[in-house]
């Protein structure tokens, strides 16, 4: 009876856990010059969700992502990361946010005179004193987990296909083993096979690791296989968030048609039950 107890109050400390909300976006707004990209704009992510964010071409959604990372400035509202205001934070505390947030570029944006085990390195050379061999170790331990064959570590950018750069640039982002990842058109330019295989990569991280995901993708089957909640931006803020199967049942017109559309993909939702 008391293990049956104890097993109870687990499971909900983790259900309770993965509702804990990471990043907050309350009110925001985004303007260069007298153009207005973001107004108003809430959005929620919650731990160990993976988040599809989606939308049309020149919505806002890179900016979203760029804002939240600090590399534009807002004109009003709120952001907060692990329940701190990023405007009220101090240096140290921003460091240590910075060091729980991991990036993927849309084309991995490796640095083309660094090898892949260079490039992995790169974050932890940033935030951290480590002696080569314990950052060699801990790059090779990246390299694998992203699934590299152990050789991909010497080899420059060039020398990688399309589908191998997107993995190593996945294997830096995780370099400081990061609470919140965030995800740039992850499978662009990637084959069918390619992008289903990083998708199931990307799940699987999430499941072994606690990882939370924020994807940027125009990919339907990354949103309809990994994504647990996907937020549709357009009108300058988020239209529409919630499941899969909510999107399939919204009546807003964009959200119909790029869900429901001639080339959308249809789902079998009696198969998802």
């Amino acid at each position: 009876m008391a293990n049956r107890t104890q097993t109870i109050e687990a499971e909900s400390q983790s259900q309770d856990a993965r509702g804990e909300v990471l990043l907050s976006v309350r009110d925001l707004t985004v303007a260069f010059g007298d153009k207005v990209i973001l107004e108003d704009l809430d959005l929620d992510i919650r731990r160990g969700e993976i988040l599809g964010f989606v939308g049309a071409s020149g919505a806002g959604k890179s900016v979203l992502l760029r804002t939240v990372l600090g590399l534009i400035r807002k004109q009003s509202g709120t952001i907060e990361l692990f329940g701190v205001d990023l405007e009220q934070a101090s240096e140290e505390e921003r460091l240590r946010i910075d060091m729980r947030l991991g990036m993927l570029f849309q084309h991995g944006a490796l640095f083309s005179a660094l090898t892949v085990l260079e490039n992995v390195q790169v974050p932890m050379r940033e935030y951290l004193d480590l002696p080569k061999q314990l950052m060699d170790e801990l790059a090779m331990l990246k390299i694998e987990l992203v699934g590299l064959p152990p050789d991909a570590a010497r080899k420059f950018p060039s020398e990688l296909s399309g589908g191998m750069i997107k993995r190593a640039a996945l294997a830096r982002a995780l370099a400081l083993d990061p609470d919140i990842v965030f995800l740039d058109e992850p499978t662009s330019g990637l084959d069918p096979i390619g992008a289903a295989e990083f998708d199931e990569l990307v799940g699987k991280m999430r499941d072994t690791m606690g990882l939370t995901v924020y994807m940027v993708t125009h990919d339907l089957d990354s949103l309809f296989s990994v994504c647990d909640r996907v937020a549709v931006l357009g009108n300058k803020k988020v239209l529409v968030e919630g499941t899969i199967e909510d999107m399939l049942k919204s009546e807003e017109p964009w959200v119909r048609s790029y869900f429901r559309g001639k080339r959308a993909r249809q789902l079998d939702l009696a198969a998802r039950a």
